[in-house]
């Protein structure tokens, strides 16, 4: 499977960031962002065995699901466009009148976008019956699956056994668990929920984990979510600004954002322990923030 259009030598850790504190943590950022522009950050890893799959099995289709601003689905066509498979998104609510620049971007890699009721889009098993066929091979959103976390391990390449806490924000789960698989014995993985209201979150987490998996170090927290999945209230907005600013990190307002003002907050109210080494996993998807107003730029 040609991967050539992904350049893992681009991927750098960034020392000392997120901590302007007296607390003696040490903070670093993974900057899996530069991999790819489009599949970027965790979406590579999440995908890179499933389309291996895929192709094994003799599939031509790759069939996913996905809202209109999903960074999944923009990542899933680019990547079928660079190997040459087909591509289909299941997407969440129904077309509208201006086609996100998402969806846009999506359709210009070839991929046949194929809108639902967001009432169908909750029955997937119907829908695979609807509109799949035997040259399809489907991966659900956001990746999630065994297969989606052990590619997901392949992040510890960058980790190494120094390292007493790694950090990550979590949507469906499926890069946490990958984590945690691969997290050493004295190693904590800490997930910052971007949803609002999904205390279940964990129990999606450990279903991709084997039991032994599940009895490793790691939390989700559900403080820093800024009001829901894809919010982003002004405050947030500014401090993505302040964090370029003061640490040349460019976050995306869904996940990485709330990701790094979340550790930034930890550390000032003690989640660490002292002499703590932490690393914060940059999961990509800057391409989400085309959804912003034009009233409100970002630096970068």
């Amino acid at each position: 499977m040609q991967t050539n259009f992904i350049d893992k030598h681009k991927v750098f850790v960034q020392n000392n960031v997120l901590n302007k504190t007296k607390f003696n943590v040490e903070t670093n950022i993974l900057r899996l962002d530069t991999i790819n522009s489009v599949v970027s950050g965790n979406k590579f890893f999440k995908l890179q065995l499933p389309i291996a799959a895929a192709i094994k099995e003799g599939k031509t289709t790759i069939a996913t699901f996905g809202g209109a601003y999903s960074n999944h689905i923009v990542a899933t066509a680019c990547y079928c466009k660079e190997i040459g498979l087909n591509s289909v998104g299941i997407i969440r609510g129904e077309e509208a009148l201006q086609l996100s620049e998402t969806m846009k971007e999506a359709a210009s890699f070839g991929m046949k976008l194929i809108y639902v009721t967001r009432e169908a889009f909750k029955n997937k098993e119907i829908i695979k019956q609807e509109f799949g066929n035997e040259t399809y091979y489907w991966i659900n959103e956001g990746g999630y699956s065994r297969l989606g976390a052990e590619g997901a391990m392949d992040i510890f390449d960058w980790i190494d056994e120094t390292y007493t806490d790694i950090i990550c924000a979590v949507g469906t789960g499926t890069m946490m668990a990958g984590l945690i698989a691969a997290a050493l014995p004295h190693q904590k993985v800490t997930g910052i929920c971007v949803l609002k209201g999904y205390e279940e979150q964990i129990i999606d987490v450990k279903y991709l984990l084997t039991e032994s998996e599940q009895l490793k170090s790691f939390a989700i927290l559900h403080d820093y979510h800024f009001g829901g999945y894809a919010k982003h209230p002004l405050e947030l907005l500014e401090w993505m600004n302040d964090c370029y600013e003061q640490y040349n990190i460019p976050t995306d307002l869904i996940y990485t954002a709330k990701v790094c003002f979340a550790v930034q907050d930890l550390i000032k109210k003690g989640y660490f322990s002292e002499g703590s080494k932490i690393m914060v996993i940059h999961s990509g998807g800057l391409q989400g923030n085309s959804s912003l107003s034009k009233k409100f730029s970002l630096l970068y």
